[in-house]
């Protein structure tokens, strides 16, 4: 067999043997490459794809795994036949020094620019990931290839631009062909680029300063308003996404304050900001800096400037503390339960690459400013001197090092799927399967089994270094409560743990220990406590709020009727104990749920909780379990309730933990409600079928409308439902001792449906329901015969009506009366629409909500311009004008519709901007309301929640959080404007 064969002539060794998840597929996908190369006269190429050999089949299945790499073999076979003349890693060689080439040619044109980077940009991408899946690269390589790539685009569009900056007047560079050289300005490669880790598909993070004294800058004065200038045309021309593509998708806000500082800063005031103002995170952030295009040396110098900023010659253990907050990595422990491999964020998560980043980062700023060797980017290098200073162990530093490579792995893997920027794993099992073959398992099991090794091998150590580091333990000092008489060392030692009213604390505890609640009242209880104390006091000072969330704690303490266990299980789960003071700590929502009804806390001692999606298949099983053996109406009613006010609150643990994301929350939240409405629906027509009996040809669908219908549903949601009905046409009225006429019978039925659902009772309410959205709204019947919603919809309805019926969804009634209702409200939305009125309408009716209801501030995500209304009713508008892709089922979601968008409606990069916000609204809503029971104050914001929020957007503080939420606000305010008034 010949080395082309084997694809040793490509790639340096034969290729690995992928297994495909479709061998029909993989085969189908090899006939359609022969068939592309033909038709541009690829000879050997066509012959390679049409024969039978180790490298053929290798290809197919690469196709058939990942479709990002199936459609850049079809836009550039030829990318592939260059390889027959040069081996692939010499080829790559080419096409990046040609790229790094690009912006010093004299005739070079922006656009021309834009398509030629975008052209062997994309070349370069396909054959990194070809080389990755081949096993001809690990993982190392890929990042570094994939940085090489990213530094060669950011310098040819910068070289361009000093170049076009020269032609015009407004610079005079010393050295044209070579016109980064005293030019002055300086672009800093940060995160992943700096450190030469990039990944598949990620973002390039950038800070741009300038020097004003450069030799080629004539007036300093308005060098701000030209570097500006010259940076925001070089985030246009790597990020825009044209017909070609686009480069990188560039991020510039981990530069000084970002919301109130210009693109391109000074290197004086730079300097300043952060001798005076730089925050922990900052210094964390420096680490990585690299210049990575421009004035090199003068980026070089400023580096160097910053050097006693970044590397502290004191240990200062307060601003370690610090970074660890703000780093979001709240649990510094074994994390509650097992790890869903499904769904998973190998970055973010658990066990994750983050972890790993941040187990070497603290060390490094602890340490490095005595030790030069620990100021070095790369993450694996700075594990291997750590380990040469004796700070970590041999056997750590393999351990972590063959698991960053492997997650990396792995984020790869799931990247090439489709070059789309995540870090989670599929939830569904072809997905998965997918992830495994591509990276060489013999199936999903396999794989998870491994993965799930890998993050617990992750979190072991990195809980290791928190809570065995004599550096960062301080322990506790004096504790005592015995008495009525504060102690002055336990005072001090509370004040010392982050208590800022200690004797308050003491008064409480001491109510504890006089057993004075149910909890408390055995002194078996109470000596478990007394043992728990020391770690109770130490967890909750670690929330920053740590005076409030221990008072929750005891308002929870006070309700249970129980302690012993507890307190048992506390002691022996300490990430279980982390978890009750994150939620007493960041989430008053939680704790409220979990004071008034302490039963919900048994549902965190399954040790499933955290492998288990709570899917509908997951959810129903659930139920069906929890409902078995009620058979009084009211003893049905009351389950459901505790079941629901369980699950909410295990969802929004979850969501908490970072277990599930806030799309999948989403939907958790909604198939609960689903199910409970559905279940309360069969208990009413049971119990009102009794005296009632039944309506002939009777059939009922409630309608989920609102976040429901789109399956968008948070914690604190309430349930827009409309109920209609069909019966038999001659039925006059129902056949039980008390016969009613079909109207009567079902607005009587619906009115016990409201009140079974959203009566208060002892166990709380079910949901509150909102059936305003129902025709003629609070003046019609609260039940609407099929017929009238039909007329109604067709002849009378208004614009905002039909808007509102895009996000409507068959949620509980009988199937076939459901299936019918779906296929009529398809039928209204996809009639004819004016697309001019459609529009205005939706214009006039965004600008009377602005009018009437102004958003209180930049965190009122649904009302701020550009916020969560405007991408509705964008989606809703584009779903009415037969601007969404067609495909089997229309999308109720306001992120399905958005991603669905045509093309004729808006343009590649638009509609990937508005998925953006719409990712962002919706993870930040979630948390917001799963936390908090009223509007978001960020000057009280407990600290806890902010880290939370800032680990599900991954930023770093909340001032870079809201300069991105202003930044994309207005964005998507432009968006809107622009698409709805091309009606």
């Amino acid at each position: 067999m010949s080395k082309i064969e084997t694809g040793e002539a490509w790639f340096g060794a034969p290729v690995a043997a992928l297994q495909p998840l479709d061998p029909d597929n993989a085969a189908a996908e090899l006939r359609d490459l022969a068939e592309t190369a033909d038709e541009h006269g690829l000879k050997r190429l066509t012959k390679l794809a049409a024969a039978q050999s180790p490298l053929a089949s290798f290809l197919g299945t690469v196709f058939d795994l990942s479709p990002f790499m199936r459609d850049c073999a079809r836009r550039r076979p030829e990318a592939l036949d260059a390889l027959f003349d040069q081996p692939l890693d010499e080829r790559l060689d080419a096409v990046i020094d040609r790229i790094g080439g690009l912006g010093r040619a004299e005739d070079q044109s922006e656009s021309g620019l834009m398509a030629e980077l975008r052209g062997l940009k994309g070349e370069a991408h396909f054959l990194i990931a070809l080389a990755d899946l081949a096993g001809a690269a690990d993982a190392q390589m890929t990042v570094r290839r994939l940085s090489r790539l990213a530094d060669s685009c950011v310098s040819a569009a910068v070289d361009f631009l000093l170049c076009d900056a020269h032609r015009a007047g407004k610079i005079a560079l010393p050295d044209p062909a070579n016109p980064g050289v005293g030019s002055g300005w300086i672009v800093l490669g940060m995160g992943k680029l700096g450190a030469c880790e990039l990944n598949f598909s990620s973002d390039i993070d950038l800070i741009v300063f300038f020097e004003p004294t450069a030799a080629a800058i004539a007036d300093p004065l308005e060098a701000t308003d030209l570097f500006s200038r010259l940076t925001r045309r070089l985030v246009r021309i790597l990020q825009d996404r044209t017909e070609h593509g686009y480069v990188f998708r560039t991020d510039l806000r981990l530069r000084p304050d970002p919301g109130s500082t210009p693109l391109a800063i000074p290197v004086e005031a730079a300097l300043h900001y952060y001798e005076s103002r730089g925050q922990n995170w900052e210094r964390a952030a420096m680490i990585k800096a690299r210049p990575v295009a421009g004035d090199l040396k003068a980026g070089a110098a400023v580096l160097k400037e910053l050097t006693p900023y970044i590397w502290r010659k004191y240990m200062d253990f307060a601003a370690i503390a610090d970074v660890h907050s703000i780093k979001r990595q709240i649990h510094a422990h074994k994390g509650h339960g097992e790890v869903a491999v499904r769904g998973h964020n190998v970055k973010l998560g658990r066990g994750g690459i983050r972890e790993i980043e941040f187990f070497v980062q603290t060390q490094q700023l602890i340490a490095g400013g005595r030790f030069h060797e620990l100021r070095g980017r790369e993450t694996v290098a700075m594990l291997g001197e750590l380990a040469a200073r004796g700070w970590i162990t041999p056997e750590v530093r393999d351990a972590m090092a063959a698991q960053y490579w492997f997650l990396r792995d792995v984020e790869h893997a799931i990247q090439m799927v489709a070059d789309e920027q995540t870090h989670n794993l599929p939830e569904d099992d072809e997905g998965l399967e997918r992830i495994a073959h591509m990276l060489g398992f013999e199936d999903a099991e396999a794989f998870s089994a491994t993965f799930r090794a890998s993050l617990h091998l992750v979190e072991k150590h990195y809980a290791a270094l928190f809570e065995t580091a004599p550096e960062l333990s301080r322990g506790v000092g004096n504790l005592v409560f015995t008495g009525d008489v504060d102690d002055p060392g336990t005072l001090e030692t509370l004040h010392e743990l982050g208590f800022s009213r200690p004797s308050d604390i003491c008064r409480v505890i001491r109510t504890w220990h006089f057993g004075r609640y149910r909890a408390t009242q055995s002194a078996e209880a109470r000596e478990r406590l007394t043992e728990l104390t020391p770690a109770l006091l130490e967890t909750f000072g670690r929330t920053r709020r740590a005076d409030e969330a221990l008072l929750r704690f005891d308002e929870f303490l006070s309700g249970l009727p129980a302690g012993i266990q507890l307190f048992s299980l506390l002691q022996s789960n300490p990430a279980l104990l982390d978890l009750i003071a994150t939620i007493m700590g960041a989430a008053p929502r939680l704790a409220a749920i979990i004071t008034r009804r302490p039963h919900v806390f048994d549902g965190l001692l399954d040790p499933g909780l955290m492998s288990e999606l709570p899917n509908k298949a997951y959810l129903a099983s659930r139920l069906e379990a929890f409902l078995q053996g009620a058979d009084l109406h009211e003893e049905k009613l009351d389950r459901l309730r505790i079941f629901a006010a369980e699950q909410k609150f295990l969802i929004g643990v979850r969501l908490l933990t970072g277990a599930i994301d806030a799309v999948r929350a989403g939907k958790a939240f909604s198939d609960l409600a689903d199910l409970s409405i559905g279940a309360a629906l069969e208990a009413v027509k049971d119990e009102f079928a009794l005296r009632h009996g039944h309506v002939s040809g009777g059939q009922v669908a409630i309608l989920g409308m609102g976040k429901l219908g789109s399956r968008e549903l948070t914690a604190g949601s309430d349930v827009d439902l409309i109920l209609l009905y069909d019966h038999d046409p001659k039925a006059d009225e129902s056949d039980g001792e008390k016969g009613l006429a079909p109207s009567h019978y079902y607005a009587r039925l619906t009115q016990r449906l409201i009140a079974a659902v959203s009566a208060p009772t002892a166990e709380g309410v079910l949901y509150e329901l909102d059936l305003r959205l129902r025709p003629s709204g609070n003046k019609g019947p609260v039940a609407t015969h099929i017929e009238a919603f039909r007329k109604y919809q067709r002849e009378e309805a208004w614009t905002w009506e039909h808007m509102a019926l895009t996000r409507a969804r068959p949620v509980a009634g009988d199937a076939e009366f459901c299936d019918a209702v779906e296929a009529e409200v398809a039928e209204i939305l996809d009639h004819p629409h004016d697309r001019a009125k459609v529009f205005r309408d939706a214009v006039e009716m965004r600008e009377t909500i602005a009018q009437e209801k102004p958003a209180r501030d930049i965190w009122d995500l649904k009302l701020i311009p550009g916020g969560q209304i405007d991408l509705e009713f964008i989606a809703q508008c584009a779903r009415l004008t037969d601007n969404i892709e067609p495909d089997r089922w229309p999308p109720t979601s306001t992120g399905d519709g958005l991603a669905r968008l045509t093309p004729a409606f808006c343009d590649a990069q638009t509609r990937e901007e508005l998925q953006a916000a719409y990712g962002l609204y919706l993870s930040l809503t979630q948390i917001i309301r799963l936390c908090l029971t009223g509007p978001f104050e960020p000057e009280d914001v407990p600290p806890g929640l902010a880290d939370l929020l800032l680990r599900s957007t991954d930023l770093p503080e909340l001032s870079v959080l809201e300069a991105h939420i202003k930044e994309t606000s207005k964005r998507v305010e432009g968006h809107f404007r622009t698409l709805l008034s091309a009606g």
